[in-house]
């Protein structure tokens, strides 16, 4: 009988987690590179679990789309830190000015305006916004797929990671090459039939629609495609695990 290799893996990471406990289950995550940026310390191992359990079984699964009736009436922005001027000047020009620029492991290392990335394809989704914190909305989201635009500048083979840069408040965070290909993974530019309003992250926002809500940072100006990310920050993938949060927030 001839066993995939996929259900083989499977197989494995489920006999090494009730058998032996995570410290099997991370050896062999490890064997196979399925292994988070946050995945030393003593909640190592079971970061590295939920990850690579994650990968295996719901690689290609979509979030929930929604009808629109179901979009919510009141979506709540959550805060923000208060505006720059010069992010205020970029206001005041309709954003026009606006740019997001991709490089890092890229053939063609680009800077796209709005009007660049629309040009590439606009598409539309209605998913839930869920926040750790407890709270969530549904709403419509509209913009061009992250895959699209890597599409566009090119990946080159060794890249695994792509980090990203919010311009208001200087945050970023990242993602892997699973989530940021992934069809739902929007660069949105627009919500609920009208342009994306500042106080849930316009003009450009990533939406992370199979993550939780803080993986889907607001402002977006500057993408990086990478192999690692010990480089970035603490070398756990973003500011989060630093404050208790997960690298790999999946749901």
């Amino acid at each position: 009988m001839t066993i995939s290799r996929r259900k083989l893996i499977t197989t494995g990471l489920a006999a090494a987690a009730g058998a032996t406990g995570l410290g099997v289950m991370d050896r062999l995550a490890r064997s196979y590179g399925l292994i988070p940026p946050d995945s030393g310390g003593v909640f190592g191992p079971g970061e590295t679990l939920t990850y690579a359990a994650q990968r295996l079984l719901t690689r290609h699964s979509m979030a929930r789309e929604f009808s629109r009736s179901q979009i919510s009436p009141k979506p709540f922005p959550n805060a923000l830190a208060p505006p720059t001027d010069a992010f205020k000047l970029l206001q005041a020009g309709g954003f026009r000015d606006w740019q997001l620029v991709v490089d890092g492991l890229v053939e063609r290392p680009t800077v796209f305006s709005l009007a660049d990335l629309r040009s590439i394809g606009v598409r539309s989704q209605i998913t839930e916004v869920v926040c750790e914190e407890g709270w969530s909305y549904v709403a419509e989201w509209i913009g061009t797929p992250l895959s699209a635009v890597l599409r566009e500048t090119g990946l080159k083979p060794e890249a695994r990671f792509a980090m990203y840069r919010s311009y208001e408040r200087g945050w970023w965070d990242s993602i892997d090459l699973g989530d940021a290909q992934h069809p739902q993974t929007f660069l949105t530019m627009g919500m609920n039939d009208g342009d994306l309003p500042v106080p849930f992250g316009g003009p450009l926002r990533l939406r992370v629609p199979r993550q939780l809500g803080y993986k889907s940072v607001k402002f977006v100006n500057h993408i990086t495609v990478a192999d690692s990310m010990k480089k970035f920050g603490s070398g756990q993938g973003s500011p989060g695990p630093d404050y208790g949060y997960s690298w790999y927030a999946g749901i």
